[in-house]
């Protein structure tokens, strides 16, 4: 048996993230990496997955009670429409698509994803910043001393928003949700003052690109 075995682990779930990376018009890595995040969010504050009759609730409990995955995969050309057809939510934020879908089993991956690319997705970043949206939003940060592809950041950002919506103080989380749930990603910060300040911070479990424990990202709710 694997020192690292859980057995409330057993057998692991994860929410798939499909990033929709055209070779003609690819997205950019920020725009990814809030799309991801806010596709997360808005499927589970959709009430399919929120009211505990919804026909999510369960799965989401489910995956909720392990160790929490989501594996980034990339889809292009008939491969993004075919995606659709997996239940789950799919957002547009400054020109990026991304589809959360519902969690379920890693060895059950639906099939019409089911060859998508995992590894390598690594996209350029925007060469102007972008503005912040008008408040509420969540603010979510990237370790600048941690090197990771698009696809591993996109995840760890989705972390980051999902920690934000389940231990954020109530009335910032509602207003939040009130908001729109919407998502900025944060450039050319302090880190270690902004960690300090932090609501939330990702702690990786080192399955992928980063040793365990390592910090990748942080959120709070700008109000």
């Amino acid at each position: 048996m694997r020192p690292d075995y859980d057995p409330l682990d057993d057998p692991p779930w994860a929410m798939q993230l499909v990033v929709r990376a055209e070779k003609a018009s690819p997205p950019s890595h920020r725009a990814v990496c809030e799309a991801a995040a806010t596709a997360v969010v808005e499927l589970l504050a959709d009430p399919r997955a929120a009211d505990p009759e919804g026909e999510w609730a369960e799965a989401v409990r489910q995956w909720e009670s392990r160790r929490i995955r989501k594996v980034t995969r990339r889809a292009r050309g008939v491969r993004w429409p075919e995606a659709q057809r997996v239940p789950g939510v799919t957002v547009d934020v400054n020109g990026a698509e991304v589809r959360a879908l519902v969690p379920g089993p890693v060895a059950e991956v639906p099939p019409q994803i089911a060859k998508l690319q995992v590894a390598g997705l690594d996209l350029p970043d925007d060469e102007e910043p972008k503005p912040a949206p008008e408040p509420p939003y969540a603010a979510l940060a990237l370790n600048p001393g941690v090197s990771i592809t698009t696809g591993k950041a996109a995840a760890q950002c989705g972390h980051a928003a999902q920690l934000l919506l389940r231990q954020g103080a109530v009335p910032d989380v509602t207003a939040w949700i009130e908001g729109g749930l919407r998502v900025h990603l944060v450039r050319d910060i302090a880190w270690g003052r902004c960690v300090e300040h932090a609501t939330v911070a990702v702690r990786d479990g080192g399955f992928t690109e980063v040793p365990p424990g390592t910090m990748t990202a942080i959120a709070w709710i700008v109000r």
